[in-house]
């Protein structure tokens, strides 16, 4: 206790930093085992994320005021500051948007009961296999009474929440097969139906956590040392890593192999610059016509189609997981190996804009407000720069980006060329993103690594961070058309 109140007492009282949260906490276990003799588990992985080095997102605390203080208000509202809210920490005015809407989502009045929120939670994360969030949610769904029988499985919940199970399903891997027989189904169930208020607060929460399982994969987020799978007792090897990441990729075994090949992408950057300023030039001389359009529009949809999620190969499937959804071989993957055709889902015709965003505030005050704010922040967020070039507008590679994952979805923009997309983004840039968005749980180190090179973290975070929007939005327009057809 001297060493705990010591340490405390240089803390400055104004200041509030993860990096000596995590100097108390190494403190305190070479006390344990110097002092004591006790067994202490240490982290199984080195720091919030297996892809950023831990020293990048501690300092985010140390430097950047706002972040701090977001941080300290998480801590204090929650009790816990997670790995997701460390990485997102890169951008402050995007996390706080994003605590902002999770917290009104989770706990501020609305349709649906606390447990009922953290148990769908729950089923859309393991859709993907996320256990990081699973767990996470099962832990709040116990501590706001939900009924532990419950996480034996999907088939120990309610028959209301069995029902939103084909919902979680088609919308985490094919949302444009959401008609509204599937919205007429949940609403006239009889003693088990969803009333409209609770089911645009239901697609929200699985909308917002198939993203956020993306966002979790994609970044590499680890478990917190206090939860299941953050923690180990035997001596950690090959500089902490675990064997599953090795053979993911996800060690340092490859060094050599990535400082040759670091060497192969120098000037990708300002190769990419080119391109943007070539395409504005022709954008300002010529503009294709409305069938040309529509034209490269079907040709990218097709072709990233074709794009493969990574390796073809199997995940290990989760007992602790799978239990939670039913069909587990279901997925993106069987549709495209089927060569099937996704049909175009033009924004002119139904919009988040024109169309979502009043339905989702007119049935859930407020919530529509939040989500378009997000949507915006992560869209327009920009530092005006490209890895070590300043003053640089990206406005057109965020497009390209965002539009190319609602071309997956076969969501078109008529006056967006997507042409474009091919000059800005590259191969394995498509990968990454077809496997982020799609079969988020494939994704690798390697895979992170193998896109943008010369690129900063907080740049490949900010990526993310327009995927998982995105995404969340694609699946959002599908959901609310549907429900929009019924009502009608």
């Amino acid at each position: 206790m001297r060493h705990a109140t010591a340490a405390t007492e240089t803390m400055d009282n104004n200041s509030f930093t993860v990096t000596y949260l995590y100097k108390i906490c190494a403190h305190c276990e070479r006390l344990s085992k110097k002092d004591l003799g006790v067994r202490i588990p240490g982290p199984l992985g080195n720091g919030p994320s297996r892809f950023i080095p831990e020293k990048e997102i501690l300092q985010v605390s140390k430097v950047d005021l706002r972040a701090q203080s977001i941080f300290e208000d998480a801590f204090a509202a929650l009790g816990r500051l997670d790995n997701i809210s460390l990485v997102m920490g890169f951008h402050p005015q995007y996390l706080e948007s994003f605590l902002r809407t999770q917290h009104y989502l989770l706990q501020m009045d609305g349709p649906l009961s606390l447990h009922y929120r953290h148990y769908i939670g729950i089923m859309a994360a393991a859709r993907h296999q996320c256990s990081y969030l699973v767990n996470l949610h099962v832990n709040d769904f116990l501590q706001v009474g939900g009924d532990p029988k419950w996480l034996n499985g999907l088939d120990g919940a309610p028959q209301k929440l069995q029902a939103l199970g084909e919902l979680n399903k088609i919308l985490a891997h094919r949302p444009w097969l959401l008609t509204k027989a599937h919205i007429e189904h949940l609403l006239k169930a009889e003693e088990h139906s969803w009333s409209l208020a609770e089911l645009i607060h239901a697609v929200v929460l699985l909308t917002h956590y198939h993203s956020l399982a993306s966002f979790t994969f994609g970044c590499g987020i680890t478990p917190e040392i206090h939860s299941d799978g953050g923690h180990t007792l035997r001596p950690l090897s090959l500089s902490q890593y675990c064997v599953c990441d090795i053979a993911n990729g996800n060690g340092h075994g490859n060094n050599l192999e990535e400082r040759r090949s670091s060497h192969q992408v120098s000037g990708e950057v300002e190769v990419l610059m080119e391109r943007m300023k070539q395409l504005q030039e022709c954008r300002d001389e010529e503009e294709a016509s409305q069938e040309e359009m529509a034209t490269r529009f079907e040709r990218e949809k097709t072709e990233s189609m074709l794009v493969a999620t990574a390796e073809e190969e199997e995940c290990v499937q989760s007992r602790d997981v799978s239990r939670h959804f039913e069909d587990p071989s279901y997925g993106y993957k069987d549709f495209s190996r089927r060569g099937e055709h996704v049909p175009t889902f033009r924004v002119q015709d139904y919009s988040w804009e024109d169309h979502g965003y009043s339905l989702v505030n007119r049935l859930y005050p407020d919530v529509g407000q939040l989500l378009d704010e997000k949507f915006q922040m992560a869209y327009n967020l920009t530092y005006n720069t490209m890895a070590m070039h300043k003053d640089v507008d990206t406005t057109m590679l965020r497009r390209a980006i965002w539009n190319y994952i609602h071309c997956m979805f076969g969501i078109r923009y008529d006056d967006y060329d997507y042409g474009e997309i091919n000059q800005l983004l590259d191969r394995s840039f498509k990968v990454y993103i077809k496997t982020m968005v799609c079969s988020p749980e494939k994704t690798t180190k390697r895979m992170y690594e193998s896109f943008w090179r010369q690129f900063q973290h907080s740049e490949k975070v900010h990526v993310n961070l327009l995927l998982m929007e995105a995404r969340m939005q694609a699946e959002l327009l599908y959901a609310l058309r549907a429900i929009t057809c019924y009502m009608t």
